[in-house]
């Protein structure tokens, strides 16, 4: 047989596009349109209805950047159309290959109730099925006229992503509003063809099941007569009813499929827009619930949920019949589907509190898998915060997405730093925006690395971002792939049945140990700096804000502020979301979120403020409250008491220029240009900072990546490096030295101090920044030979490799930490400590011949300058902290990183205040006092080791107590058998090397 089947495929190919696509609507009558404009910001859905409309006319331009604009959209069916389909068809001036990233729509009756949205891929409205002729058709439109930020030639610098900045242009033109007949036989037909032909593309063209899929398409083709598809489509569907009626193979991959739209709760629009994106997803998903009986659609983050409750009831009343019925499903359990590098202990614990309690609460409904596609990678203490929180299961697939390594594994349980196990799923099919695309489909069979020992995964299903969900047609995709030979089969299932499945067959994956590093976007770390700083303080200050109100509840009958607190800490973790604490969103994101900082930095304080009072009472004794977990200056962790005497600092001039500090524990040599040459450790008699080398070196580096320019920073940044070493001035102030320097358009002043007592030397950074595409450092070239060093983690820390002997390890050239990095030789050991910077590179280099020596340089990074999605990233005065803590202990890490970040806070009162709460070492870290969320009164102390080792802990309770429970992090029952002993007001009980402790004590 002479091979036609080039000739074949491009005859599908351009029959489907010309004559049977345009066929599914044969006939149309113009709709009449009549639009009022939105004077600013959103309004209520009744304002919007009672607005004043004026005529436009299809091919008008409308919405200027950010605009909302109501169209009201009126005609009568047609008499001669009765009996068949009728649907409006609404084209606001979409770019089909845009779903999700432009304007949208949600379709209302004129009482107000809402219809379904409409997007790019989802522009139809249903009138009648049948119709009876003469119906008047009467819908409103809200249009948001969110511009293209990120637009074919991406990552352009664009004024748009802020209404302050985007002007006035409108940036849409009407395109189609019209009621039209639906063909279903077409309609049945374009998708019999689609399904068909992409499955014929992705098998072997030696395969017998590829060329019998090319003669039925060729038979359907034959029997369409081009001029009437209409009369046609039938008996053209007859010919492709035997290879669509095949069934797969038993050895088929299986599909669990699951409708999603993944919402980024901010990102290329500000926090406003996502609740009427979630809006219209939500009002997509319930009508096409309605029309799909096998259909199943999930949804993650409370947060959404939330704002659905809160802003659309009408909606929220369609969601909640949809959960009853089971078939729309909440996953995942967190709050919002935040970035899990940076939170710290705490905030990643209560993503999962609030988001499973909202669930709970409002449905009854567990969750039992984090559902977190795209992430930036996660942090290696990630397992036991699941499993603390009653989840056992977790879904990723941003991983895919790493530039030089392919993992190893599809499905697999991953250990965190306790040794804690959490069976995750890493979809094979490699998106979180499936269309059930033949491709798609042959991808992830094709892809699915654990064949031969499992052979199930998942697909999530739908447009993200505002693109509507999943629509009509990947149903209808998928229902053909359900049993048909040659493809992997389908079937829609909720995550808790894909995740049964799955490790029912699977029970013993591949392990992976450590962090699941994302080898892209790790600049991440450092975009964005003040929302990165707004965070951090955000963390300690509801640290401090539930300590100290809960000891002034106990012990002076404060009033505890539990809704205030509930507020607090749902802002903050919408505010650690994938996209706006890397950096990645718009400037409108980044300029809501300073001020949000602010706002809830005012609260919190009074908060603390009111608990202090409260606790020190009526004096001028200067009291200095400890809100950090281990003991300073005599004052015990959580308690408040006047500190001891520490001694005092010298400050001399030093030879050959610049000037010494020395507090009895280190001698500190800042020479002439302002940079640390000597950080000596007196009592170990050992130098800290390389030889030849100087510390508190700022370094600036270009820094345009290839792509994601917000979110990426490309190994070769480091080719080229300038050293700050000229300083306009380097001069004692008081007991610390100022250094100032001026570098292109930018300023750095720098405090250097030494305080009495202490161990450790204060850097303090302001930067005037106004540089572009550019990356500041902050070098610290140590004389340590280290193998590895630690970065702390949620609950613990984590060890990475200095070297590069595999790719693995050269890809994690920047990395995160959270309070520390430390890194020693036996016996002896170098911290540094910050206040609020998470990015930073450790490289070691061997001096001179060998011989010499090993240099491990630390480098902190501080500052960006990026021009997408915000051209002005960073530009302002930053101020930062950080500490070089020489002769550290891992211990001495855990400690500093925690004091450099809660300062002491000093009170006038008349009276000492004793801790709720206090451990015999400083292994165990406690991490919240607080009283129960369910308003009894009871404390709840979370806490874990914190060294790496196992330990033998004394918790002594200074207030009186009844009970004492192990609870999960909802603060209910724990199924962990953990064992604690009580001895009067003591409880004693034994950890294991980073392990995660959260207790309830009911009061008497």
């Amino acid at each position: 047989m002479h091979d036609d089947r080039s000739l074949v495929e491009a005859r599908l190919k351009r029959v489907l596009e010309e004559r049977i696509r345009p066929a599914v609507y044969p006939e149309s009558v113009p709709l009449e349109v009549a639009v009022w404009h939105a004077p600013d910001e959103p309004v209520p859905v009744a304002e919007g209805l009672a607005g004043t409309p004026e005529p436009i006319e299809v091919g008008a331009r409308w919405g200027a950047p950010w605009g909302t604009s109501w169209f009201r959209v009126t005609g009568t069916v047609p008499q001669e159309w009765a009996g068949k389909t009728v649907e409006a068809l609404l084209d606001l001036g979409f770019d089909e290959n845009m779903p999700g990233f432009q304007c949208e729509g949600l379709v209302y009756r004129p009482d107000g109730t809402p219809v379904k949205g409409l997007n790019p891929r989802n522009q139809w409205v249903r009138i009648g099925a049948p119709v009876a002729g003469g119906e008047e058709v009467r819908l409103h439109i809200e249009a948001a006229s969110n511009p293209v930020v990120l637009d074919y030639h991406p990552f352009l610098p664009t004024q748009l992503g802020d209404k302050e900045t985007a002007g006035s242009e409108p940036q849409y033109k009407l395109t189609r509003m019209d009621l039209a007949v639906l063909d279903e036989n077409v309609w049945n037909l374009v998708l019999d063809l689609e399904v068909v032909g992409e499955l014929m593309a992705e098998l072997p063209v030696d395969s017998a099941r590829r060329w019998d899929l090319l003669r039925a398409i060729e038979k359907a083709l034959d029997a369409v007569d081009l001029q009437d598809v209409n009369g046609t489509a039938e008996r053209a569907r007859s010919q492709l009813a035997e290879v669509l009626s095949t069934p797969a193979v038993r050895s088929a991959h299986r599909i669990s499929a699951i409708g999603h739209a993944h919402i980024d709760s901010a990102w290329l629009w500000p926090l406003r827009e996502t609740v009427r994106k979630v809006a219209r997803t939500t009002s997509n998903m319930t009508a096409l619930l309605e029309d799909e009986p096998d259909f199943i659609f999930a949804m993650s983050q409370a947060q959404q949920w939330a704002w659905v409750k809160e802003h659309r009831p009408e909606v929220w009343a369609r969601v909640k019949k949809a959960v009853a019925d089971g078939r729309f499903v909440p996953a995942g359990g967190m709050w919002v589907e935040s970035d899990t590098n940076m939170p710290g202990s705490e905030a990643m614990a209560r993503q999962f509190v609030h988001g499973k309690r909202f669930f709970l609460d409002e449905f009854g409904i567990e969750n039992e898998e984090a559902w977190l596609p795209d992430t930036f990678g996660f942090a290696a203490g990630l397992p036991q915060i699941i499993k603390a929180a009653g989840s056992k299961w977790l879904l990723t697939q941003k991983i895919s997405w790493s530039q030089t390594n392919k993992f190893p594994h599809h499905t697999f349980r991953w250990e965190g730093i306790d040794g804690t196990r959490i069976f995750t799923h890493f979809p094979p099919v490699d998106t979180y925006n499936c269309s059930m695309q033949g491709r798609e489909i042959a991808h992830a069979a094709r892809n699915f690395k654990d064949k031969g020992v499992a052979r199930h995964s998942l697909a999530p299903t739908g447009w993200g971002d505002g693109g509507g969900g999943t629509t009509r047609e990947m149903v209808a995709k998928a229902a053909r792939l359900r049993d048909l030979e040659g493809s992997a089969t389908v079937a829609w299932e909720t995550p808790k049945e894909f995740f049964e499945k799955a490790e029912a067959e699977y029970p013993e994956p591949p392990v992976w140990v450590g962090e699941l590093y994302l080898e892209l976007h790790r600049a991440t770390l450092t975009s964005q700096a003040k929302t990165k700083q707004g965070n951090r303080r955000s963390e300690h200050l509801l640290r401090e804000a539930e300590l100290w109100a809960a000891t002034a509840a106990v012990q002076a009958g404060f009033p505890y502020p539990y809704e205030d607190l509930d507020r607090i800490w749902k802002t903050v973790l919408l505010h650690q979301f994938h996209d706006i604490l890397p950096g990645s969103s718009i400037a409108w994101v980044h300029r809501e979120a300073r001020r949000t900082y602010e706002r809830i930095a005012g609260e919190l304080n009074t908060i603390i403020d009111a608990a202090q009072h409260a606790l020190a009472g009526e004096g001028t004794t200067s009291l200095v409250f400890n809100s950090a977990p281990h003991a300073r200056e005599g004052v015990p962790a959580g308690g408040a008491q006047t500190p001891e005497a520490q001694g005092e600092t010298a400050l001399a001039t030093r030879v050959g220029g610049g000037h010494v500090l020395e507090n009895g524990l280190l001698r500190v040599e800042i020479d002439g240009r302002g940079l640390v040459v000597s950080a000596y450790d007196i009592e170990a008699d050992r130098e800290t900072i390389a030889p030849g080398r100087a510390a508190n070196l700022l370094q600036l580096h270009p820094d345009f990546p290839n792509m994601w320019d917000a979110w990426d920073v490309d190994e070769f940044y480091r080719n080229t490096v300038t050293d700050l070493t000229d300083a306009d001035e380097v001069v004692a102030d008081g007991n610390a030295v100022r250094i100032v320097r001026s570098f292109g358009e930018s300023k750095v002043t720098q405090l250097l101090s030494l305080a009495p007592g202490e161990r450790r030397l204060l850097i303090d950074t302001e930067v005037d920044w106004h540089e572009t595409e550019k990356f500041l450092k902050l070098a610290f070239p140590l004389d340590v030979h280290a193998e590895r060093y630690a970065s702390e983690t949620q609950f613990g820390h984590f060890h990475r490799p200095t070297h590069t002997n595999t790719s693995w390890e050269a890809a994690k050239f920047e990395a995160c930490n959270h309070r520390f990095v430390h890194m020693e030789e036996p016996g002896w050991g170098v911290a540094v400590v910050n206040d609020s910077t998470y990015g930073h590179d450790v490289t070691r280099t061997v001096r001179g011949d060998g011989d010499n020596g090993t240099t491990t340089t630390v480098r902190v990074s501080l500052l960006r300058a990026p021009r997408f999605p915000d051209p002005e990233t960073d530009q302002g005065v930053h101020r930062f902290r950080h500490a070089l803590v020489p002769g550290a202990g891992i211990g001495d890490a855990v400690r500093e990183g925690w004091r450099i970040n809660l300062p002491e806070r000093r009170v006038e009162g008349g009276q000492e205040v004793a801790p709720l709460v206090g451990f015999d070492r400083d292994a165990v870290v406690v991490t919240a006092v607080k009283l129960a969320d369910d308003g009894s009164g009871d404390v709840v102390v979370r806490f874990h080791e914190a060294h790496g080792g196992r330990a033998r802990a004394t918790l002594t309770v200074g207030f009186a107590f009844d009970t004492v429970e192990v609870v999960d992090l909802l603060e209910r029952p724990s199924a962990d058998a953990k064992e604690v002993t009580r001895e009067g007001d003591q409880l004693t009980l034994r950890l294991r090397p980073f392990e995660l402790v959260t207790l309830r004590l009911g009061r008497s």
